[in-house]
Protein backbone atom coordinates (compact mmCIF):
# COMPACT_ATOMS: atom_id res chain seq x y z
CA UNK A 1 0.00 0.00 0.00
CA UNK A 2 1.44 3.21 -0.91
CA UNK A 3 0.93 6.46 1.78
CA UNK A 4 -1.46 8.66 -0.45
CA UNK A 5 0.28 12.39 -0.73
CA UNK A 6 -2.47 15.13 -0.80
CA UNK A 7 -1.28 18.35 -2.74
CA UNK A 8 -3.48 20.87 -0.78
CA UNK A 9 -1.83 23.67 -2.94
CA UNK A 10 -2.81 21.95 -6.05
CA UNK A 11 -6.42 21.61 -4.82
CA UNK A 12 -7.30 24.09 -3.45
CA UNK A 13 -9.90 25.64 -5.72
CA UNK A 14 -11.79 22.72 -4.99
CA UNK A 15 -11.05 22.70 -1.22
CA UNK A 16 -11.76 26.25 -0.46
CA UNK A 17 -15.46 25.79 -2.34
CA UNK A 18 -16.13 22.53 -0.48
CA UNK A 19 -14.60 24.13 2.44
CA UNK A 20 -17.58 26.63 1.96
CA UNK A 21 -20.01 24.03 1.43
CA UNK A 22 -19.66 22.56 4.88
CA UNK A 23 -19.64 26.12 6.71
CA UNK A 24 -22.82 26.73 5.07
CA UNK A 25 -24.17 23.42 6.47
CA UNK A 26 -22.71 24.70 9.93
CA UNK A 27 -24.62 27.73 9.40
CA UNK A 28 -27.68 26.39 8.66
CA UNK A 29 -27.97 24.28 11.58
CA UNK A 30 -26.45 26.42 13.98
CA UNK A 31 -26.86 29.90 13.66
CA UNK A 32 -30.51 31.46 14.05
CA UNK A 33 -32.79 32.04 10.61
CA UNK A 34 -32.38 36.11 10.51
CA UNK A 35 -28.16 35.74 10.49
CA UNK A 36 -28.41 33.24 7.79
CA UNK A 37 -29.28 34.77 4.53
CA UNK A 38 -26.00 37.39 4.55
CA UNK A 39 -23.59 35.14 5.83
CA UNK A 40 -24.40 32.48 3.62
CA UNK A 41 -23.78 34.98 0.56
CA UNK A 42 -20.37 36.68 2.00
CA UNK A 43 -19.43 33.22 2.78
CA UNK A 44 -20.39 31.63 -0.94
CA UNK A 45 -19.31 34.95 -2.54
CA UNK A 46 -15.84 35.11 -0.64
CA UNK A 47 -15.05 31.47 -1.59
CA UNK A 48 -15.58 31.79 -5.27
CA UNK A 49 -13.81 34.81 -5.10
CA UNK A 50 -11.11 33.28 -3.38
CA UNK A 51 -11.23 29.97 -5.99
CA UNK A 52 -10.41 32.17 -8.77
CA UNK A 53 -7.74 33.87 -7.51
CA UNK A 54 -6.28 30.16 -6.72
CA UNK A 55 -6.78 29.27 -10.15
CA UNK A 56 -4.51 32.41 -11.21
CA UNK A 57 -2.07 31.33 -8.89
CA UNK A 58 -1.66 27.70 -9.82
CA UNK A 59 -2.18 28.91 -13.37
CA UNK A 60 0.82 31.58 -12.61
CA UNK A 61 3.14 28.33 -10.96
CA UNK A 62 2.59 25.66 -13.51
CA UNK A 63 3.13 28.07 -16.31
CA UNK A 64 5.52 26.37 -18.98
CA UNK A 65 5.31 22.99 -17.39
CA UNK A 66 2.42 20.50 -18.55
CA UNK A 67 0.73 20.58 -15.51
CA UNK A 68 0.99 18.11 -12.29
CA UNK A 69 -0.92 15.26 -10.98
CA UNK A 70 -2.55 14.89 -7.46
CA UNK A 71 -3.82 12.41 -4.59
CA UNK A 72 -2.14 9.62 -6.75
CA UNK A 73 -3.17 10.70 -10.28
CA UNK A 74 -7.15 11.05 -9.46
CA UNK A 75 -7.13 14.48 -10.39
CA UNK A 76 -4.85 16.90 -12.66
CA UNK A 77 -4.29 19.78 -12.75
CA UNK A 78 -2.98 21.19 -16.26
CA UNK A 79 -3.93 23.53 -18.41
CA UNK A 80 -7.09 22.51 -19.45
CA UNK A 81 -8.38 21.75 -16.15
CA UNK A 82 -7.57 25.15 -14.80
CA UNK A 83 -9.19 26.98 -17.73
CA UNK A 84 -12.36 24.94 -17.05
CA UNK A 85 -11.86 25.37 -13.10
CA UNK A 86 -11.71 29.44 -13.58
CA UNK A 87 -14.36 29.38 -15.72
CA UNK A 88 -17.06 27.52 -13.79
CA UNK A 89 -15.88 29.80 -10.48
CA UNK A 90 -16.85 32.72 -12.64
CA UNK A 91 -19.99 31.45 -13.69
CA UNK A 92 -20.67 30.31 -10.05
CA UNK A 93 -20.17 33.72 -8.80
CA UNK A 94 -22.96 34.94 -10.94
CA UNK A 95 -25.36 32.53 -10.31
CA UNK A 96 -24.76 32.99 -6.36
CA UNK A 97 -25.73 37.41 -7.17
CA UNK A 98 -28.63 35.40 -9.16
CA UNK A 99 -29.93 33.42 -5.82
CA UNK A 100 -29.22 35.90 -3.74
CA UNK A 101 -31.56 38.59 -5.07
CA UNK A 102 -34.12 38.89 -2.33
CA UNK A 103 -36.08 42.05 -3.36
CA UNK A 104 -39.29 41.34 -1.83
CA UNK A 105 -42.70 42.46 -3.30
CA UNK A 106 -43.46 45.44 -1.31
CA UNK A 107 -40.17 47.47 -2.55
CA UNK A 108 -41.74 47.32 -6.05
CA UNK A 109 -43.90 49.31 -8.03
CA UNK A 110 -47.05 47.45 -8.28
CA UNK A 111 -46.86 45.70 -4.49
CA UNK A 112 -47.12 41.97 -5.51
CA UNK A 113 -44.40 41.76 -8.09
CA UNK A 114 -41.13 40.42 -5.64
CA UNK A 115 -37.95 38.86 -7.42
CA UNK A 116 -37.81 36.27 -4.36
CA UNK A 117 -37.79 33.20 -6.88
CA UNK A 118 -37.64 30.77 -4.27
CA UNK A 119 -39.96 28.77 -2.16
CA UNK A 120 -39.81 30.04 1.82
CA UNK A 121 -40.12 26.66 2.91
CA UNK A 122 -39.49 23.56 0.85
CA UNK A 123 -40.29 20.94 3.30
CA UNK A 124 -44.12 22.16 3.37
CA UNK A 125 -46.62 20.95 0.52
CA UNK A 126 -47.23 22.89 -2.25
CA UNK A 127 -50.42 25.44 -1.24
CA UNK A 128 -50.66 23.73 2.20
CA UNK A 129 -51.00 25.71 5.68
CA UNK A 130 -47.49 25.81 6.40
CA UNK A 131 -46.20 26.95 3.11
CA UNK A 132 -48.41 29.98 3.06
CA UNK A 133 -47.96 30.72 7.04
CA UNK A 134 -44.00 30.61 5.96
CA UNK A 135 -44.11 33.06 2.95
CA UNK A 136 -46.77 35.25 5.62
CA UNK A 137 -44.28 35.57 7.74
CA UNK A 138 -41.29 36.18 5.13
CA UNK A 139 -39.13 33.01 5.86
CA UNK A 140 -36.53 33.69 3.94
CA UNK A 141 -34.58 29.93 1.96
CA UNK A 142 -30.87 29.92 2.60
CA UNK A 143 -30.02 26.11 2.08
CA UNK A 144 -29.67 26.85 -1.29
CA UNK A 145 -26.18 28.63 -0.46
CA UNK A 146 -24.12 25.05 0.43
CA UNK A 147 -26.62 23.08 -2.05
CA UNK A 148 -25.23 25.49 -4.81
CA UNK A 149 -21.46 25.25 -3.49
CA UNK A 150 -21.55 21.55 -3.25
CA UNK A 151 -22.58 21.53 -6.82
CA UNK A 152 -19.95 23.74 -8.00
CA UNK A 153 -16.92 22.17 -6.52
CA UNK A 154 -18.66 18.60 -8.22
CA UNK A 155 -18.43 20.99 -11.51
CA UNK A 156 -15.13 22.03 -10.19
CA UNK A 157 -13.82 18.48 -10.04
CA UNK A 158 -15.11 16.66 -12.72
CA UNK A 159 -13.10 18.60 -15.58
CA UNK A 160 -9.60 17.56 -13.53
CA UNK A 161 -10.56 14.04 -12.36
CA UNK A 162 -7.87 11.84 -14.46
CA UNK A 163 -9.72 8.48 -13.27
CA UNK A 164 -12.83 7.17 -14.31
CA UNK A 165 -14.19 6.79 -10.81
CA UNK A 166 -13.17 10.30 -9.37
CA UNK A 167 -15.02 11.46 -12.57
CA UNK A 168 -18.22 9.33 -11.45
CA UNK A 169 -17.96 10.98 -7.57
CA UNK A 170 -18.16 14.52 -8.86
CA UNK A 171 -20.52 13.46 -11.64
CA UNK A 172 -22.93 12.42 -8.13
CA UNK A 173 -21.54 15.38 -6.27
CA UNK A 174 -22.57 18.42 -9.23
CA UNK A 175 -25.56 16.59 -9.55
CA UNK A 176 -27.50 15.69 -6.42
CA UNK A 177 -27.96 19.48 -5.32
CA UNK A 178 -29.03 20.21 -8.82
CA UNK A 179 -31.93 18.02 -8.62
CA UNK A 180 -33.10 19.46 -5.18
CA UNK A 181 -32.59 22.69 -6.14
CA UNK A 182 -34.91 22.39 -9.14
CA UNK A 183 -37.61 21.75 -6.90
CA UNK A 184 -37.38 24.96 -5.01
CA UNK A 185 -39.91 27.83 -6.95
CA UNK A 186 -41.75 29.68 -5.35
CA UNK A 187 -44.18 29.93 -7.37
CA UNK A 188 -45.39 27.00 -9.53
CA UNK A 189 -44.65 24.79 -7.18
CA UNK A 190 -46.05 21.51 -8.94
CA UNK A 191 -44.24 22.54 -12.07
CA UNK A 192 -41.03 23.19 -9.94
CA UNK A 193 -41.74 19.41 -8.58
CA UNK A 194 -42.06 17.41 -11.83
CA UNK A 195 -38.64 19.00 -13.13
CA UNK A 196 -36.76 17.87 -9.73
CA UNK A 197 -38.33 14.66 -9.75
CA UNK A 198 -37.66 14.46 -13.82
CA UNK A 199 -34.03 15.41 -13.42
CA UNK A 200 -33.76 13.08 -10.87
CA UNK A 201 -35.01 9.91 -12.27
CA UNK A 202 -33.82 10.51 -15.90
CA UNK A 203 -30.42 11.66 -14.24
CA UNK A 204 -30.01 8.63 -11.87
CA UNK A 205 -30.13 6.25 -14.93
CA UNK A 206 -27.62 7.98 -17.18
CA UNK A 207 -25.18 8.36 -14.09
CA UNK A 208 -25.82 4.26 -13.67
CA UNK A 209 -24.89 4.13 -17.43
CA UNK A 210 -21.34 6.41 -16.66
CA UNK A 211 -20.27 3.72 -13.93
CA UNK A 212 -21.21 0.60 -16.52
CA UNK A 213 -19.10 2.22 -18.55
CA UNK A 214 -16.61 2.83 -16.60
CA UNK A 215 -16.74 -0.91 -15.21
CA UNK A 216 -16.43 -2.22 -18.91
CA UNK A 217 -13.19 -0.03 -19.50
CA UNK A 218 -11.82 -1.41 -16.22
CA UNK A 219 -12.14 -4.61 -17.54
CA UNK A 220 -10.44 -3.84 -20.06
CA UNK A 221 -7.37 -1.85 -19.18
CA UNK A 222 -7.52 -3.20 -15.58
CA UNK A 223 -7.36 0.02 -14.78
CA UNK A 224 -9.81 3.42 -14.00
CA UNK A 225 -6.69 5.67 -14.91
CA UNK A 226 -7.23 7.25 -17.63
CA UNK A 227 -3.79 7.39 -19.25
CA UNK A 228 -3.77 3.46 -17.97
CA UNK A 229 -6.72 3.18 -20.25
CA UNK A 230 -4.77 5.13 -23.40
CA UNK A 231 -1.43 2.77 -22.57
CA UNK A 232 -3.91 -0.28 -22.89
CA UNK A 233 -5.47 1.18 -26.03
CA UNK A 234 -1.97 1.36 -27.46
CA UNK A 235 -0.75 -1.92 -26.56
CA UNK A 236 -3.75 -4.15 -26.95
CA UNK A 237 -6.31 -4.68 -29.99
CA UNK A 238 -7.65 -1.03 -30.85
CA UNK A 239 -10.95 -2.87 -31.44
CA UNK A 240 -12.20 -4.64 -28.28
CA UNK A 241 -15.67 -5.36 -28.36
CA UNK A 242 -14.79 -4.63 -24.44
CA UNK A 243 -13.69 -1.06 -24.53
CA UNK A 244 -15.72 -0.04 -27.57
CA UNK A 245 -18.78 -0.91 -25.26
CA UNK A 246 -17.26 1.12 -22.16
CA UNK A 247 -16.89 4.27 -24.69
CA UNK A 248 -20.40 4.10 -25.41
CA UNK A 249 -21.76 3.88 -21.64
CA UNK A 250 -19.85 6.43 -20.41
CA UNK A 251 -20.82 8.82 -23.32
CA UNK A 252 -24.50 8.45 -22.31
CA UNK A 253 -23.83 9.65 -18.93
CA UNK A 254 -21.41 12.50 -20.44
CA UNK A 255 -24.57 13.18 -23.65
CA UNK A 256 -27.20 13.29 -20.88
CA UNK A 257 -25.46 16.21 -19.10
CA UNK A 258 -24.27 18.18 -22.05
CA UNK A 259 -28.36 17.28 -23.50
CA UNK A 260 -26.93 15.97 -26.60
CA UNK A 261 -29.65 14.43 -28.29
CA UNK A 262 -31.48 11.55 -27.81
CA UNK A 263 -30.68 12.40 -24.31
CA UNK A 264 -32.28 15.69 -24.16
CA UNK A 265 -35.52 15.57 -23.19
CA UNK A 266 -34.99 17.10 -19.44
CA UNK A 267 -33.86 20.20 -20.59
CA UNK A 268 -37.10 22.34 -21.69
CA UNK A 269 -39.01 20.60 -18.57
CA UNK A 270 -36.53 21.00 -16.43
CA UNK A 271 -35.35 24.66 -17.58
CA UNK A 272 -39.08 25.66 -17.41
CA UNK A 273 -39.69 24.13 -13.40
CA UNK A 274 -36.44 24.94 -11.75
CA UNK A 275 -36.60 28.91 -10.16
CA UNK A 276 -34.75 30.46 -13.40
CA UNK A 277 -32.08 31.68 -10.99
CA UNK A 278 -31.02 27.94 -10.63
CA UNK A 279 -31.62 27.62 -14.20
CA UNK A 280 -29.40 30.09 -15.42
CA UNK A 281 -26.02 28.44 -12.94
CA UNK A 282 -27.21 25.20 -14.31
CA UNK A 283 -27.67 25.54 -18.03
CA UNK A 284 -23.78 27.20 -17.79
CA UNK A 285 -22.25 25.17 -15.38
CA UNK A 286 -22.83 21.72 -16.14
CA UNK A 287 -22.40 22.34 -19.66
CA UNK A 288 -19.08 23.34 -19.28
CA UNK A 289 -18.00 21.19 -16.58
CA UNK A 290 -19.16 17.79 -19.04
CA UNK A 291 -17.98 18.62 -21.83
CA UNK A 292 -14.62 19.26 -19.58
CA UNK A 293 -15.01 15.60 -19.01
CA UNK A 294 -15.99 14.91 -22.27
CA UNK A 295 -12.36 16.35 -23.91
CA UNK A 296 -10.84 14.77 -21.29
CA UNK A 297 -12.02 10.95 -21.90
CA UNK A 298 -11.40 11.58 -25.90
CA UNK A 299 -8.59 13.47 -25.49
CA UNK A 300 -6.73 11.53 -23.12
CA UNK A 301 -8.07 8.12 -22.98
CA UNK A 302 -8.98 7.06 -25.74
CA UNK A 303 -7.20 9.12 -28.55
CA UNK A 304 -6.15 6.60 -30.48
CA UNK A 305 -10.17 4.50 -31.02
CA UNK A 306 -10.91 8.04 -32.69
CA UNK A 307 -12.01 6.02 -35.45
CA UNK A 308 -14.64 4.36 -33.68
CA UNK A 309 -16.33 7.38 -31.31
CA UNK A 310 -16.08 10.16 -34.15
CA UNK A 311 -18.79 8.41 -36.44
CA UNK A 312 -21.00 8.09 -33.38
CA UNK A 313 -20.09 12.27 -32.42
CA UNK A 314 -20.69 13.10 -35.95
CA UNK A 315 -24.28 11.37 -35.99
CA UNK A 316 -25.19 12.62 -32.08
CA UNK A 317 -24.00 16.60 -33.42
CA UNK A 318 -26.13 16.29 -36.30
CA UNK A 319 -29.10 15.03 -35.08
CA UNK A 320 -28.41 17.43 -31.58
CA UNK A 321 -28.16 21.02 -33.80
CA UNK A 322 -30.81 19.70 -36.31
CA UNK A 323 -33.49 18.70 -33.54
CA UNK A 324 -32.76 21.27 -31.10
CA UNK A 325 -32.75 24.16 -33.62
CA UNK A 326 -36.63 23.09 -35.36
CA UNK A 327 -37.74 22.41 -31.94
CA UNK A 328 -36.78 25.77 -30.67
CA UNK A 329 -38.87 27.22 -34.00
CA UNK A 330 -41.71 26.02 -32.31
CA UNK A 331 -42.08 27.43 -29.04
CA UNK A 332 -44.30 29.47 -27.40
CA UNK A 333 -42.17 29.73 -24.50
CA UNK A 334 -39.38 31.94 -23.78
CA UNK A 335 -38.21 29.49 -21.22
CA UNK A 336 -38.34 26.69 -23.35
CA UNK A 337 -37.13 28.31 -26.39
CA UNK A 338 -33.65 28.98 -24.56
CA UNK A 339 -33.51 25.26 -23.14
CA UNK A 340 -33.82 24.06 -27.13
CA UNK A 341 -31.51 26.56 -27.78
CA UNK A 342 -29.10 25.15 -25.13
CA UNK A 343 -29.52 21.99 -27.00
CA UNK A 344 -28.70 22.83 -30.11
CA UNK A 345 -25.53 24.98 -28.62
CA UNK A 346 -24.63 21.52 -27.71
CA UNK A 347 -24.19 19.86 -30.99
CA UNK A 348 -22.33 23.36 -32.00
CA UNK A 349 -19.90 22.60 -29.15
CA UNK A 350 -19.36 18.72 -30.30
CA UNK A 351 -18.16 19.79 -33.51
CA UNK A 352 -15.15 21.28 -31.63
CA UNK A 353 -14.74 17.94 -29.83
CA UNK A 354 -14.98 15.93 -33.02
CA UNK A 355 -12.64 17.83 -34.65
CA UNK A 356 -10.02 15.70 -32.53
CA UNK A 357 -6.75 18.43 -32.95
CA UNK A 358 -5.23 21.20 -29.96
CA UNK A 359 -7.75 23.64 -32.12
CA UNK A 360 -10.84 21.54 -31.41
CA UNK A 361 -9.80 21.73 -27.56
CA UNK A 362 -8.90 25.45 -27.79
CA UNK A 363 -12.47 26.20 -29.78
CA UNK A 364 -14.29 24.25 -27.70
CA UNK A 365 -12.84 26.34 -24.35
CA UNK A 366 -13.55 29.56 -25.92
CA UNK A 367 -16.85 28.33 -27.24
CA UNK A 368 -17.91 27.50 -23.29
CA UNK A 369 -16.89 30.32 -21.71
CA UNK A 370 -18.40 32.85 -24.36
CA UNK A 371 -21.87 30.81 -24.12
CA UNK A 372 -21.83 30.68 -20.01
CA UNK A 373 -21.95 33.99 -19.44
CA UNK A 374 -24.34 34.93 -22.38
CA UNK A 375 -26.53 32.02 -20.97
CA UNK A 376 -26.50 33.29 -17.17
CA UNK A 377 -27.29 36.87 -18.45
CA UNK A 378 -30.12 35.58 -20.74
CA UNK A 379 -31.62 33.88 -18.00
CA UNK A 380 -31.57 36.89 -15.39
CA UNK A 381 -33.33 39.28 -17.78
CA UNK A 382 -35.85 36.47 -18.61
CA UNK A 383 -36.53 36.51 -14.29
CA UNK A 384 -37.13 39.89 -13.98
CA UNK A 385 -40.73 39.88 -16.33
CA UNK A 386 -43.25 39.41 -13.75
CA UNK A 387 -47.16 39.29 -14.38
CA UNK A 388 -49.60 41.09 -11.65
CA UNK A 389 -49.57 37.84 -9.62
CA UNK A 390 -46.19 38.19 -9.59
CA UNK A 391 -45.24 34.75 -11.21
CA UNK A 392 -42.57 35.09 -14.57
CA UNK A 393 -44.30 35.97 -17.81
CA UNK A 394 -42.67 33.29 -20.39
CA UNK A 395 -45.39 32.90 -22.52
CA UNK A 396 -44.21 34.60 -25.96
CA UNK A 397 -47.27 36.91 -26.46
CA UNK A 398 -47.12 38.38 -22.86
CA UNK A 399 -43.64 39.56 -24.58
CA UNK A 400 -44.77 41.68 -27.16
CA UNK A 401 -44.00 45.29 -27.10
CA UNK A 402 -41.87 44.49 -24.08
CA UNK A 403 -38.39 46.54 -25.41
CA UNK A 404 -41.08 49.47 -25.90
CA UNK A 405 -41.73 49.46 -22.40
CA UNK A 406 -38.62 48.79 -21.26
CA UNK A 407 -35.70 49.87 -24.24
CA UNK A 408 -32.51 48.73 -21.76
CA UNK A 409 -34.28 45.21 -21.10
CA UNK A 410 -35.48 45.04 -24.42
CA UNK A 411 -31.91 46.00 -26.05
CA UNK A 412 -29.58 44.13 -23.26
CA UNK A 413 -31.67 40.19 -23.75
CA UNK A 414 -31.79 41.39 -28.03
CA UNK A 415 -27.70 40.79 -27.91
CA UNK A 416 -27.47 37.79 -25.67
CA UNK A 417 -29.81 36.00 -28.54
CA UNK A 418 -27.84 37.90 -31.11
CA UNK A 419 -25.14 36.22 -29.32
CA UNK A 420 -26.68 32.73 -29.68
CA UNK A 421 -27.88 33.46 -32.80
CA UNK A 422 -23.30 34.10 -33.94
CA UNK A 423 -24.41 37.38 -35.45
CA UNK A 424 -21.07 39.02 -35.55
CA UNK A 425 -19.56 41.45 -33.30
CA UNK A 426 -20.76 39.15 -30.10
CA UNK A 427 -18.93 36.12 -28.68
CA UNK A 428 -21.02 33.81 -30.36
CA UNK A 429 -20.34 34.59 -33.35
CA UNK A 430 -16.27 34.21 -32.91
CA UNK A 431 -17.55 30.93 -30.37
CA UNK A 432 -18.93 29.35 -33.46
CA UNK A 433 -16.55 30.43 -35.93
CA UNK A 434 -13.58 28.71 -33.92
CA UNK A 435 -15.64 25.66 -33.30
CA UNK A 436 -16.42 25.29 -37.30
CA UNK A 437 -12.95 26.24 -38.17
CA UNK A 438 -11.46 23.51 -35.98
CA UNK A 439 -13.68 20.61 -37.20
CA UNK A 440 -12.84 21.32 -40.99
CA UNK A 441 -9.32 21.69 -40.29
CA UNK A 442 -10.01 17.86 -38.63
CA UNK A 443 -11.83 16.71 -41.75
CA UNK A 444 -15.34 17.16 -40.59
CA UNK A 445 -16.70 19.72 -43.64
CA UNK A 446 -19.33 18.43 -43.65
CA UNK A 447 -20.04 18.48 -40.56
CA UNK A 448 -19.38 22.63 -40.22
CA UNK A 449 -22.16 22.81 -43.87
CA UNK A 450 -24.65 21.43 -41.25
CA UNK A 451 -23.89 23.73 -38.42
CA UNK A 452 -24.11 26.47 -40.35
CA UNK A 453 -27.49 25.44 -41.62
CA UNK A 454 -28.66 25.12 -38.63
CA UNK A 455 -27.02 28.32 -37.04
CA UNK A 456 -28.84 29.93 -40.07
CA UNK A 457 -32.45 28.71 -38.85
CA UNK A 458 -31.69 29.18 -35.31
CA UNK A 459 -31.61 32.96 -36.49
CA UNK A 460 -34.73 33.02 -37.20
CA UNK A 461 -36.57 32.16 -33.90
CA UNK A 462 -34.07 34.42 -32.08
CA UNK A 463 -35.08 37.43 -34.18
CA UNK A 464 -38.53 36.74 -34.00
CA UNK A 465 -38.10 37.82 -30.30
CA UNK A 466 -36.67 40.87 -31.17
CA UNK A 467 -39.32 41.64 -33.47
CA UNK A 468 -41.83 40.65 -30.75
CA UNK A 469 -40.30 42.76 -28.60
CA UNK A 470 -39.84 46.41 -30.64
CA UNK A 471 -42.28 45.61 -33.60
CA UNK A 472 -45.57 44.03 -31.91
CA UNK A 473 -48.32 45.95 -29.94
CA UNK A 474 -48.28 44.50 -26.13
CA UNK A 475 -51.04 42.69 -24.71
CA UNK A 476 -53.78 44.08 -22.30
CA UNK A 477 -52.34 41.64 -19.70
CA UNK A 478 -48.56 42.79 -20.27
CA UNK A 479 -45.96 42.08 -17.69
CA UNK A 480 -44.25 44.38 -15.94
CA UNK A 481 -40.14 44.30 -16.01
CA UNK A 482 -39.30 44.28 -11.91
CA UNK A 483 -36.48 46.80 -10.86
CA UNK A 484 -33.77 44.22 -9.35
CA UNK A 485 -31.15 45.15 -6.79
CA UNK A 486 -27.73 45.69 -7.38
CA UNK A 487 -27.23 41.71 -7.25
CA UNK A 488 -29.08 40.89 -10.66
CA UNK A 489 -27.96 44.42 -12.17
CA UNK A 490 -24.39 43.65 -11.53
CA UNK A 491 -24.97 40.08 -13.95
CA UNK A 492 -26.67 41.12 -16.36
CA UNK A 493 -23.80 44.03 -16.87
CA UNK A 494 -21.08 41.87 -16.75
CA UNK A 495 -22.47 39.40 -18.75
CA UNK A 496 -23.82 42.08 -21.42
CA UNK A 497 -20.25 43.44 -21.35
CA UNK A 498 -18.41 40.50 -21.68
CA UNK A 499 -21.05 39.17 -24.31
CA UNK A 500 -20.08 42.44 -26.68
CA UNK A 501 -16.49 42.86 -25.47
CA UNK A 502 -15.88 38.74 -26.69
CA UNK A 503 -17.22 39.87 -29.80
CA UNK A 504 -15.45 43.02 -30.30
CA UNK A 505 -11.86 42.10 -29.09
CA UNK A 506 -11.68 38.11 -28.70
CA UNK A 507 -8.23 38.00 -29.09
CA UNK A 508 -6.68 37.85 -25.46
CA UNK A 509 -9.42 35.11 -24.40
CA UNK A 510 -8.46 33.04 -28.02
CA UNK A 511 -4.94 33.32 -26.94
CA UNK A 512 -5.38 31.96 -23.58
CA UNK A 513 -7.45 29.21 -24.83
CA UNK A 514 -5.14 28.24 -27.59
CA UNK A 515 -2.09 27.91 -24.30
CA UNK A 516 -4.71 26.20 -22.74
CA UNK A 517 -5.18 23.25 -25.01
CA UNK A 518 -2.81 20.66 -24.31
CA UNK A 519 -3.88 17.91 -21.71
CA UNK A 520 -1.55 16.47 -19.15
CA UNK A 521 -1.20 12.56 -20.24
Amino acid sequence: MVTPSIEYGLLSPMLIVFGAAVAGVLVEAFLPRAARYRIQVTLALGALGAAVVAVVLLARELHGTPGRPAVLGAVVLDAPALFLQGTIALVGLLGILLIAERRPATETVGATRGLDGFTPQASAAAGSVAEQLATKTGVMQTEVFPLTMFAIGGMLLFGAADDLLTMFIALEVLSLPLYLLCGLARHRRLLSHEASLKYFLLGAFSSAFFLYGAAMLYGYAGTLDLTGIADAVATRSPNTPLALIGIALLLVGVLFKVGAVPFHSWIPDVYQGAPTAITAFMAAGTKIAAFGAMLRIFYVAVPQLRDDWRPVLWAIAILTMVLGTLLAVTQTDVKRMLAYSAVAHSGFILTGVIAANPAGVSSTLFYLFAYGFSTVGAFAVVGLVRNIAGEEATAMTQWAGLGRRYPVVGLVFSLFLLAFAGIPLTSGFVGKFAVFKAAGEGGAMPLVVVGVIASAVAAYFYVRVIVLMFFTEPPEDAPEVVIPSGLTATVVTITAAVTFALGALPQPLLDLANNAAVFLR
